[in-house]
């Protein structure tokens, strides 16, 4: 274990120089990936990258925070729609997809209030009836979601003559460092121990001091922008809406990443996002196959190993640490 003495080393990602040179040559790596990669998995990599922004701001919620959320599409839904209405009456990208990340925050924030009274499945309940409102409220507004036809999202012009899919590839993977280091940081701060804590036990967390609504529906509102955010960069990526593609299918996806990559762990939301993407993938003309592999990885994981992807790479990290004294 290694021994923390400041507040500024806990805050830190890495903090040996070899695990550190580790990590700066594979986000090397995956930076140079679309001048090697063909443009199908350059794009599956750039699902990846947008997915995993929402799974973190999930894991925010349920891993973190102990809140659990199916209403995930519905913000979803939320920060793509407002992206893209921005982006017609012609915002530029960063601002719009910070305001429509902001969007489904503040939704989030108002969804946030019967997490004071409710709990568990009760919750659940709560939040998977507002991802099915927020569904029909789009498919039944042509103003909102351009009606039949769909709302077409204006394209982000690449600069220097670069190729769509790989100018897009490197603006969500510098946007995916940003919100990945913005969540490490946050969980290592005060709040995230205060969101731990309400996950734990709220009685006792109240008891010390820390006050459920405010951290309850701060949880809420951070998870709801993540999502909102990935909800902009798939409205970009696709470059055209229907309401179709926020059902609760998508609140599903979020919860398979979540788990099978680890709950309460940021890393563990990447290899969850990198599950959801790739697996169907790789299954091709078997697709029809994906939801039965998702709820039978499900199983395997909550029997055999609890903290999913992220704890096994953890005990393999600690096997090889250990060995030859294992």
């Amino acid at each position: 274990m290694d021994l923390v003495e400041t507040y500024r080393e806990e805050l830190r990602f890495v903090r040996k120089p070899i695990p550190r040179a580790l990590l700066l040559l594979l986000l090397a790596a995956l930076a140079l990936l679309p001048l090697q990669a063909s443009s199908a998995w350059i794009s599956r990599a750039s699902l990846v990258w947008a997915l995993s922004v929402g799974v973190i701001g999930q894991n925010l919620l349920i891993g973190y925070a102990g809140q659990i959320s199916f209403g995930q599409a519905g913000f979803l839904a939320i920060g793509a729609y407002a992206f893209s209405h921005l982006r017609i009456v012609g915002w530029p990208f960063s601002l719009s997809l910070l305001a429509a990340g902001s969007a489904a925050g503040v939704a989030g924030w108002l969804v946030g209030f019967p997490s004071l009274r409710l709990k568990g499945p009760y919750l659940a309940i709560a939040t998977l009836g507002f991802g099915t409102a927020v569904y029909q409220i789009f498919a039944n507004s042509e103003v909102l979601s351009g009606g039949r036809m769909g709302l077409a999202v204006p394209e982000l012009e690449p600069p220097f003559g670069l190729s769509r899919e790989i100018w897009l590839y490197w603006v969500y993977f510098v946007i995916f460092l940003l919100f990945t280091a913005l969540a490490y940081n946050l969980v290592s701060s005060y709040v995230g121990r205060a969101f731990v804590a309400i996950r734990d036990s709220d009685i006792a967390a109240e008891a010390m001091g820390v006050s459920l609504t405010r951290y309850k529906l701060l949880a809420f509102a951070v998870s709801s922008f993540y999502t909102g955010v990935h909800g902009a960069l798939l409205a970009q990526y696709l470059g055209h809406l229907e309401p179709q593609a926020f059902n609760i299918t998508e609140s599903l996806n979020f919860f398979v990443a979540a788990i099978v990559g680890g709950l309460a762990s940021v890393e563990g939301s990447v290899l969850g996002a990198a599950f959801v993407i790739l697996v169907p993938a790789l299954f091709g003309d078997f697709r029809w196959l994906v939801p039965v592999l998702f709820g039978a990885t499900i199983l395997v994981v909550l029997v055999f190993e609890p903290l999913g992807l992220a704890g096994a790479w953890l005990k393999t990290r600690l096997y090889f640490r250990l060995w030859p004294f294992r």
